[in-house]
């Protein structure tokens, strides 16, 4: 299996941007799509974006489309959520995961397709 470790996280104002990072071990990257969830206080987890294995698809939730950019870098093992005018809705706890199951784009929104996850960052971002 593959071991995902997020980092980034951190306490940002209202209308700014931060960087997550998702690093994978343990296995070849290139064989899983890349889904990132966020989890708020007394919520269910909430997909956020997600990128196939090649990177040559990605896919975003409506809340956050046009100001969060996911990528990856295969060659690097990591992947990446650029995460621009931050409003406080936005606070959570982010994970990384990954499956090697090529879903279909109706499934990939569903936290219960992936199999590997990251321990989490909390992103929390003030007035």
């Amino acid at each position: 299996q593959v071991q995902l470790v997020e980092s980034g996280g951190g306490v940002v104002q209202g209308g700014g941007s931060v960087r997550l990072s998702c690093a994978a071990s343990g296995s070849t990257f290139s064989r899983y799509d890349i889904g990132w969830f966020r989890q708020a206080p007394g919520k269910e987890r909430e997909f956020v974006a997600s990128i196939r294995r090649s990177g040559g698809l990605s896919y975003y939730s409506d809340s956050v489309k046009g100001r969060f950019t996911i990528s990856r870098d295969n060659a690097k093992n990591v992947a990446g959520l650029q995460m621009n005018s931050l409003k406080p809705e936005d606070t959570a706890v982010y994970y990384c995961a990954a499956t090697e199951i090529y879903y279909s784009s109706s499934s990939i929104y569903d936290p219960r397709r992936y199999d590997y996850w990251g321990q989490g960052t909390q992103v929390t971002v003030s007035s």
